[in-house]
């Protein structure tokens, strides 16, 4: 019989399908994203700084799995801190991130990297529980130690602040009695010929975890499925094992809300849909010169600089794009930060340099630059006042699409621009080095603050670069052709009455 590991045991929970592919298909398994990489090898960095609170731990990460639990057994006696023991139990094995000795007794210690504890960490350390006391282990308490959000970094990092320590006993006992049938049930459906169903609308314990059916090929989903109906919730699930797979498919009598409604009329009908007045209303806003900006931030589990705390977003990129008035000449200003210390710093002046005083700022999803600017501000108060400013000047053109006021459905469901570039004007991201956020941050990243060859840094410096620019650049054709929508609009409606 197959070894049932924790995190196996899991995903059995989020989505049986899934398990079982990854099990009985490995090679049907997506590759993780780069960005995914990160965040795993981010996890490992704070694993590694949890264990310098237990500086007489005893580390067994270093044994092989088959070895582990000899190992583990050994350590056992010398009654200090134990990393990464293993044990063995019905076939189950765990590996607990810290063992901490109590008299006879043990407390797991579960590390995290995330700002608080989610319900999915309740039944990964319930299951290691079950696992310890099945081979002998008395465990006495049950902990989270997470990232404290609070904490903000000065001089060397402070890891008695950067952690929180949070008990989770009750909540693990009140779990313990439903673990062997919940086994059971995971190592049944991995023994049949044909999979399990996905998990869509299971009883799933959790909604917290990393699994995603419709992204993780659990599903064959076909374009304008109705998992793109916007904010849909469960109502994707439910429509989707009634065997309504498509948009267009689905029923007046099904009720939706009215932007699911426009995406129903548009998928049934052929046809995009354009709010003439609402564009004009934001058009209108406009006033010269206009600036297109956009810029890119990296972030780290453990905070590297001071005043910053675990996950902000450093803005290390921007790209801005400014014309002084109707049919003038576009100017292009850009920044990347070229070092290995704080880009901040710079980052802020150069922008300061580049951003006049005058004009309205355009932007894609508000709310992220701004509260970038303000968290600048408080760092570098110097520019404060210049900050102030900023939000007065700025229009979100992601309001245009995420209120619907257009919609086309090429987007599927979608507001992001890499969505609506396409939809509008069909140009696209397809083909570049970088082509999304994620990746930009991590590529940066990696070129800046980890070892690499001068020739690799370069490349994504050039990648960089031209990902960051077709941004603005997007931002402006968006607005261009929203102009021309507008303006055939107004001709149709003079010529109907004309006629």
């Amino acid at each position: 019989m197959q070894i049932l590991t924790k995190s196996n045991y899991i995903l059995g929970l989020e989505c049986p399908k899934y398990l079982w592919l990854k099990v009985n298909h490995p090679e049907k398994i997506k590759e993780p994203s780069v960005a995914d990489k990160f965040r795993m090898e981010d996890g490992e960095k704070v694993g590694i700084e949890a264990k310098k609170l237990f500086p007489e731990g005893i580390d067994l990460s270093m044994h092989k799995y088959n070895e582990n639990p000899k190992k583990t057994k050994e350590a056992l006696k010398e009654k200090k801190p134990l990393f990464e023991a293993g044990f063995e139990f019905n076939n189950l094995f765990s590996r607990a991130d810290i063992l901490f000795p109590v008299d006879n007794e043990w407390d797991i210690v579960e590390v995290k990297a995330s700002t608080k504890t989610k319900k999915v960490n309740i039944y990964d350390v319930a299951f290691q529980k079950y696992v310890y006391e099945g081979s002998g282990i008395k465990i006495r308490k049950c902990f989270i130690l997470h990232l404290n959000k609070d904490y903000t970094k000065y001089a060397n990092l402070n890891l008695e602040k950067l952690f929180e320590k949070e008990e989770i006993t009750k909540e693990v006992n009140e779990l313990i009695d439903k673990i062997p049938e919940r086994i059971n049930n995971i190592i049944q459906f991995l023994s049949q010929k044909e999979p399990p169903k996905a998990g869509l609308i299971l009883e799933i314990p959790f909604s917290d975890g990393s699994h995603d059916c419709k992204t993780e090929n659990c599903l064959e989903l076909p374009e304008n499925n109705v998992f793109c109906l916007y904010r849909c919730g469960k109502l994707g699930a439910e429509l989707y094992e009634k065997g309504i797979k498509l948009i267009k498919d689905i029923t007046e009598e099904i009720k939706l809300n009215a932007k699911q409604s426009i995406q129903r009329t548009c998928e049934k009908e052929g046809k995009v849909n354009v709010d003439k007045e609402k564009i004009k209303e934001f058009l209108d806003k406009l006033q010269y010169p206009l600036h297109y900006l956009d810029f890119e931030t990296f972030n780290t589990a453990i905070p590297m600089f001071d005043g910053t705390r675990p996950y902000s977003q450093i803005p290390f990129q921007f790209s801005l794009h400014t014309v002084e008035k109707e049919n003038g000449r576009l100017v292009h200003y850009e920044f990347l930060y070229n070092g290995k210390e704080d880009p901040r710093k710079d980052f802020i002046t150069a922008l300061n340099g580049s951003l006049g005083e005058k004009g309205t700022i355009i932007v894609y999803n508000q709310s992220f630059e701004i509260n970038r600017m303000k968290e600048l501000a408080v760092n570098f108060p110097e520019y404060k006042a210049w900050v102030e400013n900023i939000p007065l000047r700025t229009v979100d053109l992601l309001d245009i699409f995420r209120e619907f006021s257009y919609y086309n459905p090429k987007q599927q469901g979608s507001a992001s621009i890499k969505k609506v570039l396409p939809a509008l004007t069909g140009k696209t991201y397809k083909g570049m080095a970088i082509s999304d956020g994620g990746t930009a941050s991590v590529e940066f990243f990696n070129a800046h603050y980890t070892d690499t060859t001068q020739e690799k840094r370069k490349q994504v410096r050039e990648d960089l670069l031209k990902y960051c620019g077709l941004d603005t650049e997007a931002e402006i054709m968006i607005i261009d052709k929203l102009r021309e929508l507008v303006k055939e609009k107004l001709k149709l409606e003079v010529k109907s009455k004309n006629d």
